[in-house]
This record gives structure tokens, sequence and C-alpha cells, in this order.
């Protein structure tokens, strides 16, 4: 029964009652007085409750008309008993105050506490003197005469309050509640500048600036920003025991206001946590408002207070409407009955009668989604090392605490200043006296300069300088040091540029975002009415198009999304901007890195320090370097020796190589023909300051490759392998986004550089199967621990973020969480994240048809390129036994990420996502979306009129392609009761019948190669942009294998964890950085029961299978209780527990 339907009973039958009794109307009435101004008394919510109000037998209304209030005095105001008075802008709190003393009647709502509520720095004291959690703050009082005066230090990402520091991000709000010009700083690590909150206009709600220093004049609040998902949640208290909860996206995130077709504000039911019930009650306590609204902030597990309003209602909410009546109603009554002898007994109801949605059909619930991506295109990684001696340098290491540890990061812009500075001082010392003490090489010195004075300003996100102590000077290395003559000690400095994100990066990362929407129950698009318009929500912008299934988990706290990214800025803005498609955001993305993205470098969990190359990785350099150093063709040995695994893309790639040697001469002169036609063109004044993309110039990619010209053939004539991805980098860099000079030869020396990085970046990570591993092992441990966990936890936890039942209609299980982790790294851990699941003896290839194929799909891949994604489903099965090992079920899938400049003709073919078996396709069209959120009434979703027989599937017969990420053009009719049609993603839960037998599978496996029909995401229905700006397409993902079972996946991750004691130690200084806030547990005994803090954990004796009952979520979402892994870092990536 919908809210509407149960409100429209209440009042039939409160009517029926007051037929009854209306023959007798001689007792006295109870008057309830309004006294507002006209927009706040005439307003529809309150007419609504006033109506219901009316109801009540013994209850009279008054509104008191406006220009009373205004221009008569208290003693000719309407008389009444009980008072409902609250101030808004222009309203006389003195008048009203004046007259509650006259009259003395029952006050709803306290008005000498309005006062208090208009001041900020009030509600704060009295919140913290109730013990009510508030984020951490100071106040910064400035007497309007001298502002100057006052106790505000502001560096450059922090400012100083009264002694107390506050690092951004941070947040200034005025200290009257009136003024709603709150403003939120960002530090210089996500871009600086500041967002500007401001009461709604139109559509907006908030605008980011790039001021990025607080205000001079006025007094303000300073408070720590608290990381929330990017949703607020704004209570409604009716009385110390009711409150109703909503959510709504946070005006920092974006400033964009989403509005449903009526042009109201989207906002979701939420149910409360008892904690959070608690805090309602003592806020309607504290303040004396029994009607009062006020704002939560749900972060780290935690739910602190930051906003209390005073008198407010929900807005077009009929359940509230009632439930409010009834509750002020009772009230009075209960109050004034008793007093003017007013025969009334307290209404027993009989509660709300809970909605127990069944399933049927074998129809599995998506329970967790781990996907780990490489970041988008970016420009070319540089660096430039120099030996440097000079005593301004050894003071700035000291200043920084560089000889704690003998290296030194400098990344701050303050910092880099002070490199700037010494670098122009030691230049204009050397421009004046030729012969002085300045070791430093002039020409090193220009182009640190140069680099650092790029952009005309800092920012941490592409540029750093690392300054290393080497006690007894630099051991000659490459061509680029001449001969040093000094001892002594000295520091080694190495300048890093480039390597940013570029805009084609941005789009990139957005559209797969978008595309990604699609994975999850009801991302289908659909026709509007699936999207439940008669629900009590209205989509607004989300209804009718691709991806809306995963906005609406997302914003009724179902979805628990957690976003990691390593700490470099090109995967830090990759992941802001994937953010940003994936739940539909807009504007600049510094507001979203700082609100949705955790920054995951917890000791090597997506960072990897490159310096500290293991071992066996120096070893197989080492390696590497002598087999390509060798004049002479490949032989056979050397196919042994270079290519073990007889991956069919090495092989390729030697082919095309032939004589390592010959191919390095080829692309050594390549190199230096593209470099004498960038100097010519310099000459000719026509293009000597073309623009290039991302405003590079020409004299910059002469910098480029000259660079790489001097490095790649070192002194003694051979090859520094090394360069060969730089190489690639660059050429790869060059043909897709300066295709315009058209260069001569460059597509040939894409083709040989890419031959040879082909072969050098896959070996780099190991030569053979062991090596593999154990490189792999070295980066990624403690990675895979965290999906260990998160696949652990997807099981219930009491408290995270529940939806109100009555809200949830055709949700299969409204309890449940989707939850989502995303981990956005760089190559290396994506590489090591594949040869674990290749080599680490996940399946076996002989026994396994499907592993097999997918093994030999692998390795035909050339390159992870950016935006490579590994993908890991949960599904659950709620037909079968909790304990069976059939319940829980893993799909692996992958993509290569973006298509390269010539990758048509040569592309490995997959199997598609989600194969699924041609016969049943035709026959059964809709094969259930899992979770089929596109038709939102449970019996719709689910009465399918033949059950679906899952068990008699044939694995993998396909003709073509269905079901790449895309929606399919196909709609087929479903048997649902409404005939709506719903396009089909998901084609089925398929899992193969264990009955088939071993021969029949076979011949079935072997499928003629047909010419696939690949959609890329490009091609997705919310875009039409392949081609635009050359942002090359992703490929979509593919299905590696799709009938794994949770246990399997477990104890294949348990063994690869466990094989590596050196890494052990690793993992555990990583996951306990993760964890430092909570007590410590081992996380290897996976049998020892987590208990959550916040929750009665339910503890599972140890005799039961790991994969069954319940463990607390590994990070709580920005609701639940903390658990034992709440990340103290702020770390906080959700998907729905």
């Amino acid at each position: 029964m919908g809210q509407t339907d149960a409100g429209m009973k209440n009042e039939m039958f409160r009517e029926e009652e007051m037929d009854d009794d209306d023959e007798s109307p001689s007792e006295r009435q109870i008057v309830v007085g309004i006294c507002a101004m006209t927009k706040k008394s005439k307003s529809k919510p309150m007419t609504q409750i006033l109506e219901r109000l009316c109801k009540f037998d013994y209850i009279d209304m008054v509104i008191f008309p406006e220009e009373v209030i205004l221009e008569e005095p208290v003693e000719k105001w309407p008389l009444c008993d009980c008072l409902i008075s609250f101030h808004s802008k222009g309203f006389p709190l003195d008048k009203a105050v004046e007259y509650a003393k006259l009259r003395n009647p029952l006050l709803i709502n306290d008005l000498n506490m309005q006062y208090f509520i208009q001041d900020r720095r009030e509600v704060y004291r009295i919140l913290q003197e109730e013990g009510i959690d508030l984020p951490r703050y100071a106040v910064l009082n400035r007497d309007p005469d001298n502002p100057e005066e006052c106790n505000l230090v502001e560096g450059e990402d922090q400012v100083e309050v009264n002694g107390e520091v506050f690092h951004k991000p941070f947040v200034e709000k005025p200290v009257c509640a009136e003024d709603h010009n709150v403003y939120i700083y960002y530090p210089t690590s996500a871009g600086g500048g500041s967002q500007r909150l401001f009461r709604k206009i139109g559509s907006r709600s908030s605008v980011y600036s790039p001021e990025s220093s607080v205000r001079k004049t006025g007094s303000y609040i300073y408070e720590e920003f608290m990381p929330t998902d990017g949703t607020d949640v704004k209570v409604y208290t009716v009385g110390p025991d009711y409150a109703h909860a909503e959510a709504r996206k946070s005006p920092a995130l974006d400033g964009k206001v989403e509005r449903d077709s009526e042009g109201k504000e989207i906002r979701y039911p939420v149910m409360l946590t008892a904690m959070e019930k608690l805090v309602a009650r003592k806020v309607c306590l504290a303040f004396k408002q029994t009607v009062c609204g006020f704002d939560l902030l749900r972060a780290n597990g935690h739910s602190f207070v930051c906003d209390v309003n005073g008198f407010s209602f929900v807005k077009n909410s009929m359940k509230y409407y009632d439930d409010c009546a009834k509750v002020l109603g009772n009230m009075v009554m209960r109050e004034l009955a008793p007093q003017l002898h007013i025969p009334w007994s307290i209404p027993m109801e009989a509660e709300d009668i809970p909605i127990v949605p069944t399933t049927s059909g074998t129809m599995m619930e998506l329970r967790c989604v781990i996907a780990i991506i490489r970041h988008g295109d970016r420009t070319p990684k540089q660096k430039m090392k120099m030996e440097v001696r000079h005593p301004l340098f050894f003071e700035l290491f000291e200043k920084y605490g560089g000889y704690k540890t003998g290296k030194l990061k400098l990344k701050k812009p303050k910092q880099l200043q002070e490199v700037l500075d010494i670098a122009r001082l030691l230049l204009v010392e050397l421009g004046q006296h030729t012969d002085c003490e300045i070791e430093e090489k002039k020409s090193k010195l220009e182009q640190l300069k140069t680099v650092l004075e790029m952009y005309g300003h800092f920012s941490g996100i592409n540029r750093k300088v690392q300054l290393t102590y080497l006690r007894n000077g630099k051991p000659k290395a490459s061509s680029e040091e001449e001969d040093s003559k000094k001892d002594g000690p000295s520091l080694l400095l190495v300048l890093k540029w480039g390597g940013e994100l570029t805009p084609a990066g941005r789009v990139q990362a957005e559209e797969l975002g978008r595309a990604f929407r699609c994975m999850y129950p009801g991302g289908q698009a659909g026709n509007r009415r699936s999207l439940g318009c008669d629900s009590p929500i209205d989509f607004g912008d989300y209804a009718g198009f691709p991806g809306c299934g995963l906005l609406r988990l997302h914003s009724t706290y179902r979805h628990d999304l957690k976003i990691y990214a390593s700490d470099e800025g090109r995967v830090q803005m990759t992941a802001a901007a994937f953010a940003k498609g994936l739940l539909a955001l807009e504007g600049e993305l510094t507001p979203i890195l700082v609100q949705m993205v955790k920054s995951a470098n917890m000791n090597g969990l997506l960072d990897s320090d490159s310096d500290s190359l293991t071992d066996c990785q120096q070893k197989v350099k080492a390696r590497l370097h002598e087999i390509m150093q060798k004049d002479q063709d490949f032989t056979e040995e050397d196919y042994q020796k270079l290519a073990p695994t007889g991956s069919p893309s090495l092989v390729n790639s030697m082919k095309v190589i032939e004589n390592p040697v010959k191919t390095c001469d080829k692309v050594y002169a390549l190199i230096q023909s593209l470099t004498s036609q960038i100097r010519k063109r310099l000459e000719d004044p026509k293009s000597a300051d073309l623009q290039l993309y991302h405003s590079e110039t020409l004299e910059l990619m002469l910098q480029r490759w000259s660079k790489l010209e001097r490095d790649f053939r070192m002194k003694n004539g051979r090859y520094d392998i090394s360069k060969i991805p730089d190489i690639y980098d660059c050429i790869k860099y060059d043909l897709q986004h300066n295709a315009s000079l058209d260069l001569e030869d460059t597509r040939e020396l894409f083709r040989l550089s890419r031959a040879l990085a082909d072969i050098v970046i896959p070996q780099e990570y190991g030569i053979n199967r062991a090596e593999k591993l154990d490189i792999a092992q070295a980066y990624c441990v403690p990675l895979m621990k965290k999906i260990q966990l998160d696949l652990q936890r997807t099981h219930e936890d009491e408290a995270v973020n529940k939806l109100h039942p009555l809200y949830s209609r055709g949700v299969m299980s409204p309890g449940r969480h989707v939850r989502t982790r995303l981990y956005f790294t760089s190559e290396s851990h994506v590489h090591s994240l594949l040869s674990i699941f290749r080599y680490g003896g996940l399946l076996n290839e002989e026994k396994d048809q499907q592993w097999k194929q997918a093994m030999d799909y692998l390795s035909a891949v050339t390159e992870l390129n950016y935006m490579t994604q590994i993908v890991i489903m949960l599904y659950e099965d709620n037909n079968k036994d909790p304990s069976s090992e059939e319940r829980f079920h893993v799909e692996l899938h992958f993509s290569p990420g973006v298509k390269g400049c010539e990758d048509e003709e040569t592309i490995p073919l997959g199997f598609g996502f989600r194969p699924a078996s041609s016969e049943n396709e035709d026959k059964k069209p809709n094969q259930g979306s899992l979770e089929d959120l596109s038709q939102d009434e449970p019996d719709q979703a689910l009465q399918i009129s033949d059950p679906i027989n899952i068990q008699r599937r044939s694995p993998m017969i396909r003709n073509r392609k269905t079901g790449s990420m895309e929606v399919l053009s196909e709609t087929s009719p479903t048997h649902s009761t409404k005939g709506c049609t719903s396009h089909r993603l998901f084609i089925s839960c398929s899992r193969q019948s264990p009955e088939i037998k071993p021969a029949s599978g076979l011949e079935l496996f072997s499928m003629p190669a047909v010419k696939r029909f690949s959609v890329s995401y490009a091609r997705h229905p919310t875009n039409g942009f392949e081609g635009c700006s050359m942002v090359p397409s992703i490929y979509p993902l593919e299905t590696l294998h799709n009938s794994l079972s949770l246990k399997q996946v477990d104890e294949f991750l348990n063994s690869v964890c466990e094989s590596n004691s050196e890494v052990q130690a690793k993992t555990m200084k990583a996951l306990s950085g993760l964890f430092a806030s909570q007590s410590q547990i081992s996380l290897y005994s996976p049998q020892q029961p987590l208990s959550s803090s916040g929750s009665e954990a339910s503890l599972r004796p140890p005799s039961q299978p790991l994969w069954h009952g319940s463990i607390p979520s590994s990070a709580v979402s920005s609701a639940g209780p903390s658990s034992p892994i709440t990340e103290s870092s702020g770390l906080n990536f959700s998907f729905s527990e």
C-alpha cells in the first residue's frame, strides 16, 4: 500500500469518527494559533498538516494574519490555547515573545530559544553542551570597526584560528545562521580554489571559484570538512520520539540541484540508525523545538550535526503530513484536554505492517562490484636528474627533514617555489662570473627553471622534486653525466613533470563511469513509468536514461561506494572524472575529488615505490637487457628465454623485430629524423609559436624528443632498453594528439617502438611464470588482501544505510546493499594483478575449457592501455542454502582499455560480456536482470510466466557478441504485467550446469571465428562522441570466467597472499596503516570473527566455513557504524554492504 493510500484511509477513518460525534458540540474547543509570516503559514506543507489537524474533533485553527502580526499590538492579537509560532525573515520575534508572556499558551516551539538558533555560535555551544557529535570547529570573532585585529593566521593550505589549525579542506560559515554564504576551501594538491554555497537559486546551490584565500571581513566559524560521499541527510523531528529523514545531493559536490518533473528538489527517504534517533531526540529537547529540522553529515561511520534550522516541515510526503498531524494533535490533546475537561484517551495505533517482498525464479542478486582501473590518457612522463652540491640545496634538504630518511619529496607549491628561487639565484650568479664556485651545470639549472615556471602557477598535481642524499657523490651511470671531479657528499635532485591526465583522459574516464552504471540492476533505461513515476519518489533528471538504477541505489544509501586512488595526480583525477560520470555529476573535478576519492597511499595498496625494485625485478631487467643487446636475429633459444610462456603477443612482436639491435638502430635514426624535423619547424616563423595539444609548444616537444635521443643511445654505443617504454609513450601521444603536425615516418617509429615496448613492458614484470608471480606479489598482495576483505564483508551488517521499506517496492530485498569498491592505479598494479589471476593457479586450464579460452585471449592482448579494467562481480542466489557453496557466485571480467592507434585488425577475440547460450536467448526474452529495478512493483519484476530454468544451459554458444557493456538495441517483449519493454543487458545468470558432459562441452567451445559485433563504450546511448577531439573509445568488458564460487576465489586469494612471507610483512604494514584507528586484528586468520564496534556483530562459530554467515563490512559506508576496519585516514571506498 502506497503512502497516499494510507493517508486517504486514515482520513476516511477519521471522518467517520467525526460524523458519529457531531451531535454534541457543547464541549469547549481547543484553539491552536498559527503565528508566522504568510509565506510560511500558507505554505503547502502547513496547509496539508492543518487540514489534517482539523480532523481532531476538539481542535480548531486560527491563523494570525500577517498585517495583524506586523501592525497591531499583541493585546489585539487573536486568543489561543496553543501557539505554533516561529521566526523567518521579517518576523517580529520580540512581539511573539511578548504575546506568549501575556497569554501564556502552550508553546509547540519555544520562542526564546529561537534567538539562539539565529546564531551559529550559540547553536554549536548548545550542541556541545548536550554531548552531540559535531565537526571540530573554532570561532573567529571580528570587530567590524577594525577587522585586521583578529586571531587568524592564514597559510597556504591551512588556517590557524585562536591557535587551532585547520588543514584544507575546511569550511567557513558566517556566524549569522540566516547568512547562507558558506565557503569550502580545497587543498592545492586537489587543485585549490573554493566552493561557494548559497541559498538555492533556480537549479544552483553552489559555484566553484578559483579564489583560495579566506574572507577578510566578518565573523566566521571554521570547521573541519567531513567527507560524506556526496550526500547530506536532513532530519525533521516532530517531538522527541518522531523523526523523518531524507537524503539529498550535497550542495558542495557540483552545485547542481536535482529537481523532479514538478521542479522540486529530489530527496530520498533514509532510515536513521539508533544513535541518530537519539541525536534527533537530544536536538529536539535541547532547543525546545517540537518541530525542528537539522542537518546530519554521515562520515567515517559517525554522524555529525552541522546545522540546526528550527521550525521546518518535510515537503511533499503524505506519510509525513499524516504522522506530523497525528503527533501534534495527540500532543495538544494530551496537554490540554485534562485542563479543559475534554474526554479524550490516547489512541492505540496498529504499527505499520512491514512489507516483505518475496523472490521467485532463480534470479541472482548483485551484491558487490570490485574494479581495478588504470588511469586515463596522460601527457608523456618526463624526468631530469642532476647532482647538486650548493649549500642552499642542503639547507632546503635539512629544512624539510630530509636527513631522517635520506630522501625528500617536494610537491607543495611553497616548496617548489623555494627550489625555483634557488635555481634563479644560481643562474644569476653564473651569469655574472663564469669562474665562480657553482658546481651545478648551467643547462640543467636552466631546464629546472623552465619546468618549474611552466603553467605560470604551481599546483601540486603536475610536478615534483625528489632529493636523495649521496654520501660520496654519485656514481656515473648514463650519458647525462659528464665526469664529476668532486668527492664528498652531494644531493641527487630528480625533477619529474608531465604525466598529467589530458582532456581526452578525462573524457575517457567520465564515459567509462557512465557506461559502468549499466552493470547495475535497473541499468537498462526503459520507459518513463518503469522508473517509478507513480512511486513516492519522482526521479526527475534520472528518469528514463540508462544507469539510473545505480543512481537510485546510490542516493538511497543502499549503494556503498568507495573510490580509492593512488597519490598520483593523474590517477586521482581519473578517479574523480569516473565518479563524475558514474554518479551523473556536473562541473569541476576538484570538489568531486575532495569528497568522493580517498587517497590510498597506505604503504603500497595502490602505489608502488618504483625506486625500491625487488631483487627479482633487478635480475629480470638485467636478463632482458642482455637478450635485447644481441646484434643478431632472435634464435629459437631466444624465443625460449624471452617468451617461455609462449604468449602470442610476445611471439608476434619478436617476429616484427627480428634483430633487436638493428631495430633499435632504426628507432634511433627515426628519432633523429623527428628532432631535426621539429628543429626545422621551429626555424620557420609561421609555425614557431604553434600551440600543440594541451598547451605544449614545439620548443617543449623538441626538449622531450632530444632528451630521449641523448639517453637512448649511450656513450658506449649500446642502447638503454629502459628508455623504450618512454619512446613508445611519446610517439603514441604525438600520433594521437599532435597528428596535425604531419611529421614524416611517425607511423614507422610507432610500429617499431610498439613492437619493442610489447616485449619490454610486460617482461619487466617477470619473464617466466615464477618470476611473474613473484614480482606481482611484491606489488599487489596488500590490494589482494583488501579485495578479499571486500568480498567477505558483503554479508550484512546491522546499521549500514538501510532504505525505508515503504520506498523500496520492487527491490528484491530492501535492506540489501550493493557494495562498490573502485581502485584506480597505475600500469604496474594492473599488470601484477592480472599476472596473479593468470599464473596464481585460480583454475586449471586443462580441466576448465572456459578458463583456457580466457587465458588464450589474455596472452593475445598486447598492451594494458589507459583505462584497462579488471572487474570482479559477486552475486548471491537467495534460493540456495546460506551455507552452501552455490549461494555466492563470482564472475571475473577484463577490458584492455582504450583502443590503440592502429588496433582494429589485430585485436584478439574474447567471448563478450556475460555470454549466454543462443537457444535460451531466443526462447526466454527476459532473463531477469538480477535485481530488476527497472520495473518498480515486485509483482511486475518477478512474475515471469514460465520459470527460468538456469540449470539446462549449454555454456557459451554465441553467434554474435551479446551484451558488451552497452544496452542492446533489441527490446524484447517481457512477461511483465504492464507489458512494458525492458532492454536486456544481463542476458542471464550464467551458471554452467553440472550435468553437461565434458565431451559435449568441448565441441561447443570450438566455435568458428565469426566477425564479432563489438560495441565500444563510446557508442553508449548517452553520448555520440567517438572521434571528436580524437578520444579513442574503450574496449568493452570481456568475461574471463562466469561460474566461480566465492569459496574458490577466497581460497585462491588466501594461497596467493600467504605464499610469500616477505610480502606478508609488507601487507601487515599496509593493512595496519589502513586500519590504524581500530584494535588490531589478525587479517591472516579470517576464521576469527570480526566484531563490529557499532552493532551487535553476529559472531560465527569457528567451525562454519568462512564464506558463510555475516561478517561486518570492511569499510563501512558513510552511514554505518565503524567496524574494525574503518579507515581512519579518511579512506572510504564504498559499494553497498
